[in-house]
């Protein structure tokens, strides 16, 4: 078996077909083997996404899934998944940068939180059914301190207000470290969705 999948690998690296992914179990992830393959998608990325690319894979080893234009690691470090594109998408808090990583952990947020959340930064992303708790910058530093503010505003810590004035303060002054070293809270390993109600009862 693992013959045939190290050469499913290679011919689609040959190829040149949009992606590479080996299948996994929920017991184990493997990650794509073909380091050559991932290098060479990068290699013609845009830069601040390749760079991004480079420091993730020095960090967390292989992606478990690439593609012409996206990485995907799954169960790193805290993450449930990271996810990177090569796309810099504009956002200008606290000041003007490009978003490209997306890393993402299961928490169940609260309804009436959300509208908070979406005033504190537009670049953490809740979803409610899937019950993931996510954000998205050029730096896991930065995703680190934005999911440790959701976290404080979700838990009555902070206001809105005062949390954009601290995360600020962090990327500015280069304050609260602890902040941007990895998350404060407790993470749950086990799925957070909420399926909601059913209104449409069956007949």
């Amino acid at each position: 078996m693992r013959h045939i999948v190290s050469l499913l690998v290679l011919v689609l690296a040959v190829l040149g077909l949009n992606g590479l992914t080996l299948s996994h179990s929920s017991q184990t992830e493997r990650k794509v083997k073909d380091e050559g393959a991932v290098d060479r998608i990068i290699a013609s990325w845009k830069s601040k996404p390749q760079e991004v690319a480079r420091k993730t894979i020095a960090k967390y080893g292989q992606p478990h899934e690439a593609t012409a234009s996206r990485l995907i690691w799954h169960n790193t470090g805290p993450w449930k998944r990271t996810e990177l594109v090569n796309e810099e998408i504009p956002h200008h808090f606290p000041k003007p940068h490009h978003d490209m990583l997306y890393q993402a952990i299961n928490y169940r947020v609260p309804p009436d939180k959300f509208d908070e959340l979406a005033a504190y930064d537009g670049s953490v992303i809740a979803e409610r059914t899937k019950g993931e708790l996510a954000a998205r910058c050029d730096l896991e530093e930065a995703n680190f301190l934005a999911l440790n503010l959701a976290h404080d505003i979700i838990s009555g810590k902070k206001s809105v207000d005062e949390a954009r004035k601290f995360y600020a303060e962090a990327m500015r002054a280069m304050k609260h470290s602890e902040y941007k070293q990895g998350l404060l809270f407790q993470v749950v390993r086990t799925e957070q969705g909420d399926p909601d109600k059913e209104v449409l009862a069956s007949r």
